[in-house]
């Protein structure tokens, strides 16, 4: 199961129950570059089902659940979900995405 977090959500439990998470944002690199969360790791969308191992290793290392991350929370729903069909589990959709991140938490990182 996936589940949805809003950005204020996220951001305030980085502190606390999400201090071991692992971001990972799966937009596109030249979108990754032009803004991203501090601390997130890139795997686009397009390169996801070939990475799935290396996924749940940065996973493992992280020890804690994945915040998936995308534009505006649509494709980080479905790489969450596709994950969780591959085994892996506490899954996190950012809800609303990096543009709702720069909006509500972080107006340093730029909207696009």
């Amino acid at each position: 199961m996936v589940e949805q977090m809003d950005v204020t959500s996220v951001a305030a439990a980085r502190c606390d129950s999400l201090a071991n998470a692992l971001l990972l944002d799966v937009r596109e690199p030249w979108e990754f570059e032009l803004a991203r969360i501090e601390h997130s790791v890139n795997i686009p969308m397009s390169t996801l089902a070939s990475r799935v191992e290396e996924v749940r290793a940065l996973q493992q290392a992280a020890s804690g659940p994945v915040v998936v991350v995308c534009h505006h929370g649509m494709r980080s729903m479905q790489c969450a979900q596709f994950l969780s069909k591959q085994g892996l589990d506490h899954l996190i959709n950012l809800s609303g995405g990096i543009d709702a991140w720069s909006a509500r938490v972080d107006p340093s990182v730029p909207q696009y």
